[in-house]
């Protein structure tokens, strides 16, 4: 069994060729039962969460003869930032399809950036202006970057700017981006970068939404990648009635995303207004960005699909 780093990842992937990894994957699809979602209780400090995110290939679609099965096993844990840690842990254990036997250990948090990212700006692909260049990335934790690095491999993003509730955290972000060669600044009022922005990719894990529709220019494409429970939410009611609504998967985002759990309990949302997930997108079942004035939203809670598509690219480039 190969232990698969950080750094072999990075070395692995490039953001334009995952893209069209997790389109030909979403087309494909894959057998990827709704996460196992467990809350960690401590005597102090917020609760962690454990997830559980298997998959395997539907070999009745399977290009492969053996296929594969993986799992990642994630922890998040709010509190980690203030021992200067990451709050998302994880590793992705891939195995052979027909005997289960273990073929590699990868390094989850970085399969997982790479991963969300790039579902990210599959689905900006679909959804965003073509000619959208101003990206607004609400948090600097350190999915940002990627989230950034993903979306400019899609779209024409000349302007990038950050924003965070501590600003030292977004100086952060900017000066990596910067060093990169990339036109990016801090973000100091929130409202101001909402109107600004012809992407507004948001990355949180707040309870008090971030993300005021009433403040978005019209043509905006609004992406959503934090909130992952019923409890969290990083949109209000305005974002959800201005913008059409598409998801990854419609059966993880009616069940844990709170962007879209808490609008159709009171309303606001239709279970049947979800124009389409990614599935259907990929597939051209339904249709994406139809006029360069509307609003488009998409909700991302991550789909196992993802990490096994994201892992199989990553091992095969390593055997290589």
């Amino acid at each position: 069994m190969r232990n698969i780093s950080a750094a072999d990842v990075d070395r692995a992937l490039s953001f334009g060729n995952l893209v069209e990894t997790l389109r030909e994957a979403f087309r494909a699809g894959a057998v990827q039962p709704v996460r196992h979602h467990h809350s960690v209780e401590r005597a102090q400090g917020a609760a962690s969460t454990l997830l559980l995110m298997p998959a395997w290939t539907d070999f009745s679609k399977a290009t492969s003869s053996e296929g594969y099965i993986g799992v990642k096993i994630v922890t998040v844990s709010p509190d980690n930032n203030a021992v200067g840690k990451p709050a998302v842990m994880g590793v992705y254990l891939l195995l052979n399809g027909i005997t289960g036997e273990p073929m590699a250990l990868i390094d989850g948090q970085r399969l997982t950036q790479w991963r969300t990212a790039s579902a990210s700006a599959l689905a900006a692909d679909y959804l965003a202006r073509k000619d959208a260049s101003k990206l607004l990335i609400v948090g600097a934790g350190a999915l940002s970057p990627f989230l950034a690095r993903a979306h400019a491999a899609v779209r024409p993003i000349s302007e990038i700017r950050i924003w965070n509730r501590t600003r030292a955290n977004a100086e952060k972000i900017v000066a990596d981006l910067a060093a990169e060669g990339r036109r990016a600044t801090v973000a100091d009022n929130l409202d101001a970068a909402l109107g600004w922005a012809d992407i507004v990719s948001c990355a949180t894990i707040t309870t008090t939404p971030l993300v005021k529709g009433a403040l978005l220019r019209p043509g905006a494409h609004v992406d959503l990648v934090g909130a992952f429970t019923p409890t969290m939410r990083e949109s209000d009611d305005d974002a959800i009635t201005r913008a059409r609504v598409y998801v990854d998967t419609r059966a993880g985002a009616t069940k844990e995303a709170g962007d879209i759990v808490q609008p159709i309990a009171s309303g606001v949302l239709k279970p049947d207004a979800i124009i389409a997930d990614l599935h259907e997108l990929a597939r051209g079942e339904k249709s994406g960005r139809e006029g360069d004035a509307e609003i488009t939203l998409f909700k991302s809670v991550g789909a196992a699909l993802e990490d096994l598509a994201a892992a199989v690219a990553v091992f095969g480039a390593r055997a290589s």
